[in-house]
This record gives structure tokens, sequence and C-alpha cells, in this order.
């Protein structure tokens, strides 16, 4: 794997600090959520998604995921004044963390996550992840 940039010095080699480092802000992941479960694509789709996110921030997410190569930005090839995101394969290896990330929250706390579809994480994990990855193949 190639060192970061040099602009992006690391605070540590621990695997879970790097992953702090690109993912451990309160937007980044659920941008990731975004892309992956609820098939949102455009700036103006994240945006209206009912989380909140002011635009400067999102822009600035944007931004920090497309740098950390998970996510990749591409005119819309029906208004090219548009941008189109989409989970890069880095982006999509999460498929499993945020997999684990719902049925542990589920488990834990009252959430809005639908029932059946905890269940089919939890039944199957490696299923629904294939499935995940099979859709977003489908979709480049």
């Amino acid at each position: 794997m190639a060192p970061p940039p040099a602009s992006r010095q690391r605070r540590s080699g621990c695997p879970i600090s790097i992953a702090l480092e690109l993912l451990g802000d309160a937007w980044s992941l659920l941008v990731v959520r975004d892309l992956m479960f609820k098939e949102r694509r455009t700036f103006n789709d994240f945006l209206t998604g009912g989380e909140g996110i002011a635009s400067n921030i999102l822009a600035d997410r944007l931004r920090k995921l497309e740098d950390a190569n998970i996510v990749e930005k591409r005119r819309d090839p029906q208004d090219a004044r548009r941008f189109i995101y989409r989970l890069s394969s880095k982006g999509i290896d999460l498929a499993p963390v945020l997999v684990e990330l719902v049925i542990w929250s589920a488990r834990h706390e009252q959430t809005d996550a639908p029932a059946a579809v905890v269940r089919n994480m939890r039944a199957d994990r490696d299923g629904f992840v294939a499935n995940v990855r099979q859709r977003w193949r489908e979709s480049s």
C-alpha cells in the first residue's frame, strides 16, 4: 500500500486511527451510507436526505472522501452542470463495516432501520454484503 501523500501525515500507523482519520467525523459515514444503501447520487440528494447537513460541510466531506479514494465523482451525462457521486472499490469495501454498525446499533438502541432489513443482515451478513456489492457493480 502506498504511503499517504505528504500533505496528509498520519497521527499513527494504528489501523483504527487511520480509519478514524478518513471516516471519523459525524458526516463521512453518513455520505457513504447514503451512497451504499439509499442510492443517493447527487449533491442535492445528500443535502435533502434528512440529516440536516450544511452545504459547506457536505462539500468538504465529499471532497475529503474523494481525496481518500472512497468516493468517485463524474459529470452527470444528462446534465453536465451536475456531478454524480459513486463509491469506489475502496468505498464499497466498507459494506461489511456498515452492516456491522447497523446490527450493533439496532441491538443496543432504538433505530429507524427497517426490522426486516436488520433481520436479513443478522441472518446472512455475507449474502447481504454480496447483494450490496452486486448492486454497486450494476450501477457503474
